[in-house]
């Protein structure tokens, strides 16, 4: 039996007018989660516990397995294992987005245009990250280039602070969301003066682009501890993703990590390299379990983008899953697909929410016959609930009667 999750990150959502009531799931044209839904089990899962923040790194814990009530330091020191920072149980690891800001007013008056700075691109974004190394690299701050928009900042033996991630605060003005941390304040203030005018900055400009001139700290934690997926379930698990987060909890956890060539975290992924390691790695690199994670959805519920979620949702039903699902059978394997985001990312918010996902679980060799197609709507109207998302992945690898 090999045991596939496929999750699209920030699918869920809200019903909306413009689509006459419907939420962007139940627009999208999904024939084969449609199937998967009529021929397994679909139900409700709450992936965030109750006074947690929603974020990607909670809910997709939940969805690995574990319990982030006990296993979550914070978001920042996952995202740090998978670029090969060395972490001491006293240092704080910060993620720090390159963000646009409005370039007059002072810094506590700008209004935050856009979390993501136009999703730069990483090679732009690392000679940015490159000033900033130079201006502010000493022995007890360290600065690292992720992916894109999100890089990491080591402070060395440092203190917690409380932040707010930018993406809940687009269009707003943030002087009330600054570190009240002077250190830190003061980083993000002298990064707007390097970052503003640097050349890469200038050049993205006069192509209509948005400028990434200003670092932004939020999600710090201290050094994970998760255990060893192979130890906790049996498999030899692989992971399938463009973003840091994801990679660093496959680190943690001791998965392989499949690197697909194009995997950007948005609307443009390379979705057929990403179906295609995930068959690789199980029916030629020995894996029992893939878990290939999609984060356009909720990159698109961040910009408010309705057509390109829709689109995003489509493209992971026609080019991730439906080739997944085909490789499988056409090879003879005995398979189970768990398919679900890990939170809501609501157009109307353009942030995620707390609220229950739905999910649907097919069994190759056990299947329903239902007419349901996978929404929502039709999840909870299944009664079927599951409290605590991290007992999902049990019944994903249980073998019910």
């Amino acid at each position: 039996m090999k045991y596939i999750v496929v999750l699209g990150d920030g699918m869920s959502d809200e019903p909306i007018a413009a689509l006459g009531g419907k939420t962007p799931l139940e627009a999208a044209k999904t024939p084969v989660m449609d199937e998967l839904a009529a021929k397994g089990e679909m139900g409700m899962v709450q992936n965030v516990p109750a006074g947690m923040s929603p974020g990607s790194e909670v809910a997709n814990l939940s969805v690995m397995g574990y319990d982030p009530l006990t296993d979550f330091t914070g978001r920042s020191p996952l995202e740090a294992l998978s670029v090969g920072v060395e972490m001491e149980p006293d240092d704080i690891i910060f993620r720090c987005n390159v963000v646009t800001l409005t370039e007059e007013e002072p810094y506590a008056e700008k209004t935050i245009l856009d979390h993501s700075s136009g999703e730069i691109s990483t090679a732009e974004a690392d000679q940015l990250m490159d000033a900033i190394r130079e201006a502010f690299n000493d022995e007890t701050f360290q600065f690292y280039t992720g992916t894109s928009y999100r890089h990491i900042m080591v402070w060395k033996h440092g203190r917690l602070a409380k932040l707010e991630p930018p993406h809940d605060h687009l269009t707003q003005v943030i002087g009330d969301y600054l570190p009240e941390e002077t250190v830190l304040r003061g980083f993000m203030e002298r990064s707007f003066d390097i970052l503003n005018n640097h050349p890469v900055n200038l050049k993205r400009a006069a192509e209509g682009k948005r400028k990434a001139n200003s670092l932004w700290y939020w999600g710090a934690g201290t050094k994970p501890s998760i255990g060893s997926f192979q130890e906790k379930t049996g498999l030899k698990g692989a992971m399938i993703s463009a973003v840091d987060l994801l990679k660093g909890i496959a680190v943690g956890a001791g998965m392989q990590i499949c690197q697909v060539e194009g995997a950007t975290g948005s609307i443009d992924t390379n979705y057929e390299g990403k179906a295609q390691a995930a068959i690789d790695s199980l029916l030629s690199d020995g894996c029992d379990f893939a878990y290939i994670h999609v984060e356009a959805p909720d990159e698109m519920g961040h910009q408010g983008e309705l057509d390109h979620k829709i689109m995003a949702i489509e493209d992971l039903d026609s080019r991730i899953i439906a080739p997944i699902k085909k490789a499988m059978e056409e090879a003879g394997e005995d398979f189970r697909m768990l398919v679900l985001p890990d939170h809501p990312t609501p157009l109307r918010i353009r942030t995620h929410s707390a609220d229950p996902v739905p999910y649907v679980l097919y069994d190759s060799t056990k299947q329903r016959k239902t007419a349901k197609r996978y929404s929502e709507a039709e999840a909870m109207a299944t009664g079927i609930f599951e409290p605590q998302g991290c007992k999902l992945m049990e019944k994903l690898l249980k073998i019910e009667n």
